[in-house]
């Protein structure tokens, strides 16, 4: 089982405090949430049946990709997720540009985590058509994935035209690095099924987990993709080795935990839990 650590659950204050304990105590990874704008006004959330959105609109933001570079070379060994990118709101130049430099800058530890966005108020705000997203996010990511491989690509489609492009240099991973599906919903878990290399769930008990992870195996068969190498990734309550156990028997293979109740205590509370699931400290 892989641990990383949600720095969108912690107060900014905290970030550096919080990758550093991660780096040191052993923990896989780190995840930065990301938006471009969060309007004044705004409704839903990214939480299946919860109509409050979860962050008022003065959270602070930060561009994912610039602060994840500056935690890759603060901390040498972390794996650095984006949870989750909104890839939809940008043109795919953008975000292939933005995952290739971080991932040759840090060695290869990107995790491209992404959704296809639960905020109508944002794309408002940069005259784009939330109705689109899906099928937006679907060519963004394709164009992406032929710019990390391919020596040229030339793209005509519903919503990005372009003429034969070289994109250099490609990732340090190959073919891509891991791309993630955030969300709960069918479309979301069909998503990470058919096209990408594993899914980001929200924070999840045994029991609500269990039928999600089964529709990922069901929606994998059914496009002829083996489990071996996808990733399931979510939130869940762990109080000892044998929660650990169950989480692994379910499938999950990185649980993203937040081990503190207040910002101030995150560093104390990782160590408790580094203690409880056996984590190897670095030297």
């Amino acid at each position: 089982m892989k641990f990383g650590i949600p720095l969108g659950a912690l107060n900014a204050h905290f970030h550096m405090d919080a990758a550093d304990a991660a780096e040191r105590l052993g923990y896989e990874s780190v995840w930065m949430p990301e938006h471009l704008v969060l309007p004044v006004t705004m409704k839903g959330s990214p939480i299946p049946g919860d109509d409050h959105p979860p962050v008022p609109p003065t959270t602070p933001v930060f561009d994912a990709f610039s602060y994840l570079a500056h935690l890759a070379a603060r901390c040498p060994n972390l794996r650095l997720g984006t949870h989750v990118y909104n890839i939809g709101l940008r043109h795919p130049f953008i975000a292939a540009r933005a995952v290739q430099t971080l991932d040759v800058l840090s060695g290869g530890r990107v995790e491209f985590g992404i959704g296809a966005s639960w905020l109508a108020e944002e794309w408002d705000a940069i005259g784009l058509d939330f109705r689109t997203r899906g099928h937006r996010v679907d060519e963004a990511l394709d164009v992406c994935k032929r710019l990390w491989t391919e020596p040229e690509i030339e793209h005509h489609g519903d919503f990005f035209d372009f003429a034969a492009v070289a994109f250099e240099p490609k990732p340090a991973q190959r073919p891509w690095p891991p791309i993630l599906v955030g969300g709960e919903s069918p479309a979301a878990l069909s998503r990470a099924a058919r096209t990408c290399d594993g899914w980001i769930g929200m924070s999840h008990t045994f029991e609500t987990a269990a039928p999600q992870i089964a529709a990922l195996h069901l929606l994998l068969a059914e496009h002829d993709r083996t489990e071996d190498g996808f990733q399931i990734c979510l939130g869940g309550p762990v109080t000892s080795a044998d929660d650990v156990a169950r989480w692994e028997e379910l499938g999950v293979t990185r649980l993203i935990v937040g081990p503190w109740s207040r910002s101030p205590g995150a560093v104390e509370g990782m160590e408790r839990f580094a203690e409880t699931v056996g984590l190897k400290p670095r030297s």
